[in-house]
């Protein structure tokens, strides 16, 4: 199997038939001999750097009933919140005295939010942060929108997959949804110049290894500039509150395997993998991720942006939030990095 490893190290892809199997038999030996390799482009790519976004959950409103998500429409447990302008701009003068150079603007598909109003709020964060990097995760929107988003000085934006084979999404989403539409949006992000990021969840209802060989195909063709993957974490207040939580050593394989495929691709180590495990985040660096997310929202909102159950909220205020992963980088070896971390090319 190390020689299946070795030929994607030299190739960056492998066949279906191949990748199926490596996913299907793999174990510790295997998927630490492919870390190690994933560790080292890293590192050559990177340096011992890891990049950090500090992310601000503007809404937790959402017009979608997505059977996996804790936000959903439906869940009439949730108590709603949305920031306003001056919370945000808030939030991002505390990251920016901390160092970040990158803001990530997350939430739900929230109507409130209208194009004029993300736009003003775009161009009001680049007039006083010039040197920072505006990141987007607010959906599926138009060409048009996107557009607007980029022009007004959004330079990257988010916008998971979560699966690439048509069954499989149809299972996890309600019919008024199309993965079609979802892969338009991707590439329509792509024309128009973002920074754009995909991925999926590992372990998610009905997920078979084809489809995940689907998702790395996919992942392929499109080669985005970042890619988000973490466990499926069932949430109590949903169709899928009874289901298995995602497997943590086949997302650090898949950490792996998308490095060697996409050497000098942004990798996160989720909040999910620092959920399920107490070392997840760090484990996920060591397989091959190179970026972080501290949570820079206010701390009374941040429990109620809850996707999946238990998921990590600090109680820390942004700075001491930020010392103590910086401290936690620096026990495997790493730290943080101030740089704003466009994508770059692939440092031979």
């Amino acid at each position: 199997m190390k020689k299946l490893i070795d030929q994607l190290e030299k190739e960056k892809i492998l066949s279906r038939k191949d990748f199926i199997y490596l996913l299907e038999n793999y174990d510790d030996e295997i998927r630490n001999y492919l870390a190690e390799k994933a560790r080292n482009i890293t590192v050559k790519q990177f340096g011992n750097k890891i990049y950090t976004r500090g992310l601000i959950e503007i809404s937790n409103y959402c017009k979608n009933d997505c059977y996996y998500c804790g936000i959903r429409c439906s869940n009439k447990k949730v108590e709603r919140y949305r920031l306003n302008k001056d919370d945000i701009m808030s939030c991002c003068k505390t990251g920016y005295d901390l160092g970040f150079r990158t803001f990530v603007m997350q939430g739900g598909e929230d109507n409130y939010f209208t194009d004029d109003i993300i736009v003003d709020i775009i161009k009001s964060i680049k007039d006083l942060y010039s040197d920072c990097a505006i990141t987007l995760s607010l959906g599926e929107k138009s060409y048009e929108s996107y557009f607007r988003y980029f022009q007004a000085g959004a330079d990257r934006y988010l916008l998971r997959h979560e699966t690439a084979c048509e069954d499989h999404y149809k299972k996890l989403h309600p019919h008024i949804l199309s993965l079609k539409n979802r892969k338009e949006c991707l590439f329509n992000l792509k024309k128009i110049g973002y920074q754009t990021g995909t991925g999926f969840m590992v372990g998610s209802p009905y997920q078979t290894a084809e489809n995940i060989v689907e998702d790395l195909y996919f992942i392929k063709e499109l080669s985005p500039e970042m890619i988000g993957i973490g466990p499926f974490i069932p949430h109590v207040d949903t169709p899928f509150g009874n289901k298995n939580s995602g497997e943590m050593n086949l997302t650090l394989l898949l950490i792996s395997i998308l490095r060697l495929m996409i050497p000098n691709s942004m990798i996160p180590t989720t909040t999910a993998l620092g959920t399920i495990h107490p070392n997840g985040r760090e484990e996920g660096i060591l397989a091959g991720a190179n970026v972080v997310m501290p949570n820079l929202s206010p701390i009374s909102v941040r429990k109620k942006y809850s996707l999946y159950n238990n998921k990590i909220c600090t109680k820390e205020e942004a700075a001491e939030s930020r010392n103590l992963l910086q401290e936690r980088m620096k026990k495997i070896g790493y730290e943080l990095s101030i740089d704003k971390g466009d994508f770059k090319p692939i440092i031979i």
